[in-house]
């Protein structure tokens, strides 16, 4: 505990450094709203808005029509922030979903344990992201437009060959000083959820050994320091976003709503969390033969993917941040579109294999296919959508078993193939499938977003450099991270704990009193 408590105190005291180092005149917050959303908001809302000569010319002579654009202006950025907030209440109920999934592909004796990892993730994630964590993202990227705040405008670069490298925001620790706006508070709320489902994937594939401390450790560091330094390079304005800008690769990389920023991080963190942790005892035979070792409730991890399939609507929707935005449309047909193709491969995929449609499978066939549309869901047509989906139902199928028999890695609920891989497949399909409809001056660069088959061979090189980024960094950080804190605090559970269940001795409450074995509290 004692450590844990320095860990913070560190946390705390580089935030208050970094803050200290900002330079430069603040721009003015608005902690009340009034003064958010105007007539200046109505410029550029659509092909047929006013230009900012003709606010001009209507303040000479129509002084009522600027009054009016000022209303109109800050009724746009509301219906924005209702938007945003929306979809960040569904993607705050995918938690609930995760708890679900992962909980019925584990074994009863360990349901409390693995519950209460997705209960405190969250309340943990939370805590760091408010201190450190969004203002490492976002504090550099200059807010949303959308949403009409553009306070966080402080970026820590390095100069490299004449060109500047974002690494991470200095703007927004505690949301307090220019973070105390209604605008930076919108976006904090829905990129917190966001980081909240990769902090929660590498419980998955942890589970039924994991410490319950160590996972504590674990929780501030991804949620507080890894996430955020990902998703700043690639959403708050950072080096792989400006990879078009500075080395004329498409519109930089691009991430619509996450399929590396969160999957493919979460995915990846799990990968190195189970190599360290090693597999459950009794999953490998001593020649290495992989016993099967079957979820307690079928059912409540198939009714956990329906809630996660019903969170991603806001999940992918949302990442317009604007509710005037009409490719919403597009974003939650091709959204349904990938999980449907996706769950349908999968299934197909395990019966032709072993002679049967197995569940399980095809349960993570349709989040694999979520977790996979997520990136392009905006840029890509139905069709396209569709054949994501497809490739990824039998991508996790695959990957599942690689995972098991060929790295003898032990992952409990397929997290590894689920995120991991299909987050990769989904930022590469992104710079194959994109079709040109969409992203005009995406990362600053003109001209919607097209891939590989519709033209631009450098769009497609910006996804690789991106998705080849993520698993260096994130896997290269938390292999080390891992290996350190196992030095610490043992990251797993005795052995004889591991067997008669970590309900009994890790969270004190067993999920299921009538049917758990019978011994004392230690």
């Amino acid at each position: 505990m004692k450590k844990l408590i320095s860990l913070l105190i560190l946390i705390i005291l580089l935030t208050l450094a970094a803050t200290a180092l900002a330079d430069g005149p603040p721009p003015k917050p608005d902690p009340s709203g009034t003064n958010t959303g105007g007539a200046a908001d109505v410029i550029g809302a659509t092909t047929n808005a006013p230009t900012a000569d003709d606010m001009k010319k209507m303040a000479a002579t129509e002084p009522l029509a600027v009054k009016l654009a000022d209303v109109i202006g800050h009724n746009r950025i509301a219906i924005n922030f209702v938007w945003t907030l929306i979809c960040g209440f569904l993607v705050f109920f995918m938690q609930a979903g995760f708890a679900m999934v992962e909980t019925g592909f584990t074994q009863a004796k360990n349901a409390g344990h693995t519950m209460a990892m997705n209960l405190m993730v969250y309340v943990i994630g939370v805590i760091a992201y408010w201190i450190c964590g969004f203002a490492l993202q976002m504090g550099g990227g200059g807010g949303a437009p959308s949403l009409g705040g553009a306070v966080l405008n402080n970026e820590f670069t390095i100069t490299l060959l004449g060109k500047e490298f974002g690494l991470f925001g200095m703007n927004g620790f505690f949301l307090s000083g220019v973070g105390y706006d209604v605008a930076v508070f919108t976006l904090f709320l829905f990129q917190v959820v966001f980081m909240d489902a990769t902090a929660t994937i590498p419980t998955g594939a942890m589970a039924e050994r994991w410490t319950f401390k160590s996972f504590i450790i674990y929780a501030f560091f991804i949620s507080g320091i890894v996430y955020p330094l990902y998703a700043n390079w690639v959403w708050g304005g950072g080096w792989l976003s400006q990879l078009g800008k500075n080395f004329a690769l498409g519109h930089g990389y691009v991430d619509f709503a996450g399929s590396s920023v969160v999957h493919m991080s979460g995915g990846v963190a799990a990968l190195a969390g189970a190599i360290i942790l090693g597999p459950r005892i009794g999953k490998f035979k001593p020649d290495g033969t992989p016993v099967a070792m079957p979820g307690h409730h079928i059912p409540m991890a198939v009714i956990g993917c329906m809630i996660l399939a019903f969170g991603w609507f806001g999940f992918n929707t949302g990442s317009t941040l604007a509710g005037g935005d009409l490719r919403i449309g597009v974003v939650c047909v091709n959204t349904m579109l990938a999980s449907c193709t996706a769950g349908f491969s999968a299934m197909m995929y395990m019966w032709l294999k072993y002679g049967k449609p197995d569940i399980s499978m095809s349960a993570n066939g349709v989040l694999a296919g979520l977790v996979a549309i997520t990136a392009p869901c905006a840029y890509v047509s139905s069709v396209g959508a569709a054949i994501i989906g497809l490739v990824a139902g039998v991508l996790v199928c695959v990957v599942v078993f690689f995972v098991e028999r060929v790295l003898k890695v032990d992952d409990p609920v397929g997290a590894v193939a689920v995120h991991g891989a299909n987050g990769a497949w989904g930022v590469i399909a992104l710079g194959l499938f994109a079709d040109g409809t969409y992203g005009d001056a995406m990362n600053n660069i003109p001209g919607t977003v097209k891939g590989l088959f519709y033209g631009d061979f450098s769009q497609f090189i910006a996804q690789i450099i991106g998705c080849l980024t993520n698993f260096v960094f994130v896997f290269t950080v938390m292999f080390v991270f891992f290996k350190v804190l196992n030095k610490i605090t043992p990251l797993r559970v005795p052995a004889e704990v591991e067997q008669q269940g970590l309900d009994q001795y890790e969270v004190a409450v067993i999920a299921y009193p009538d049917f758990s074995v019978k011994t004392n509290y230690r």
